[in-house]
């Protein structure tokens, strides 16, 4: 009796519920098929946006002709797109807190002040032998991982084991296995590299999260400031720093970097005649490209990282890249990649030699495709190191 008083109850529920359920599913519907201004996180205008940007600052479509007038006008609207920079340090106060010998040359830990708000770790390895001698600020990825940032590029020492191990790993993922920064050093480079902010003992309090990159960014807006340009503000300033050391031919400094690293260290070289050549590997798109239909790269917080408030208006990323010229700068791109695809790479690299041929300097520009994919090899650390040589040495 009670199975046959249920069945009636649950029938009678089905018959009022259905059309309810119909109801809803229809309007769910008719959201998707019907208004709407949103697609991937795209407004459906996209591109008749991106047909807007003609980039009127960029080397040839800018009314300026004198390349030397038209560097400092590209520049001055970079930094205003960066928005107020952090305070610098009166005074660095540079502090040595440990070394550690390795084969031809050794790794210090210091403490140094890079602006009026951060004390910052960082490691700074000194070849063996008599100075000054050239150098390189090394740049590390981002890669959505957080947890280490200068770790990535330099075998730490004295840590905790899980952070050895995560540097370990990183190192086999991303580098082949090989710390940049030691083997540069092997080299007879002095190198620096230190934590940009978030990553490592830059880090959250509270601990790793991917999401925080978009509240972190959100901060910084609000304060009239942009995350990524302060970023790119304090890569200034450790080159900076870098100038002062005796161990170091101010004369002779590169940068170089990896994914997110890359973008660090051609953005530097645009804007700091510090930096004598850059090699970025595995960083370079347009953003007809980047925000695509078909091919989406921007993953939401991530690009905070690499976004600067308005400079669509005026360059896209290659016409930045270019402000190095006529400096040595060096670009390699995986045929695999599939974070920077191909074609988006090749017209990058085609707007960047347009304009180092326009200065009679094309043989200061290398521009490589590998056959790998998002990836710096051994191969690859070494074809930098010999172009290093050959530019700084």
């Amino acid at each position: 009796m009670m199975t046959v008083r249920f069945g009636l109850v649950w029938l009678l529920f089905t018959l009022v519920t259905a059309p309810l359920h119909a109801q809803k599913k229809k309007g769910e519907e008719a959201r998707v098929s019907g208004r709407y201004e949103l697609r991937k996180d795209m407004p459906v205008f996209l591109d008749a946006l991106k047909s807007e940007l003609t980039y009127p600052l960029a080397w040839g479509n800018s009314p300026i002709k004198k390349f030397s007038k038209w560097k400092r006008e590209a520049r001055r609207k970079v930094f205003e797109s960066m928005m107020a920079p952090p305070l610098e340090s009166s005074s660095y106060d540079m502090e040595v807190s440990a070394v550690e010998k390795r084969p031809g040359y050794e790794v210090r830990k210091i403490d140094f002040n890079l602006t009026q708000y951060s004390r910052v770790p960082a490691y700074l390895l000194v070849p063996e032998g008599e100075g000054p001698f050239p150098a390189v600020v090394l740049m590390h990825d981002h890669g959505a991982h957080f947890s280490i940032g200068k770790e990535k590029m330099v075998r730490p020492f004295g840590v905790d084991s899980l952070v050895l191990a995560d540097a370990d790993t990183w190192a086999h993922g991303c580098y082949d296995d090989q710390y940049v920064g030691d083997y540069l050093a092997s080299r007879g480079y002095v190198v620096l590299t230190f934590d940009a902010l978030f990553w490592g003992e830059r880090g959250r309090k509270e601990g790793v999260k991917y999401d925080s990159q978009q509240a972190v960014a959100c901060v910084f807006e609000m304060l009239g400031r942009s995350w990524s340009g302060f970023t790119t503000y304090e890569d200034c300033y450790a080159v900076d720093f870098l100038t002062t050391l005796p161990e170091v031919d101010k004369e002779r400094i590169g940068a170089m970097g990896f994914s997110m690293g890359a973008y660090r260290t051609w953005m530097l070289s645009a804007l700091s005649d510090k930096v004598k050549a850059g090699a970025a590997i595995c960083w370079m798109v347009t953003t007809d490209y980047q925000l695509h239909w078909d091919y989406r790269g921007g993953k939401g917080g991530s690009d905070f990282a690499n976004t600067l408030p308005g400079i669509r208006q005026y360059m896209d990323y290659p016409h930045i890249a270019s402000l190095a010229c006529p400096k040595p700068m060096l670009f390699f791109n995986g045929r695999k990649d599939k974070l920077f695809p191909v074609p988006s790479v090749e017209k990058a690299y085609a707007e960047m030699r347009r304009v180092w041929e326009s200065q009679d300097a094309s043989d200061k520009l290398v521009t490589e495709f590998w056959d790998l994919p998002h990836f710096c090899s051994k191969e690859i650390q070494k074809k930098v190191a010999d172009w290093f040589d050959e530019v700084l040495k």
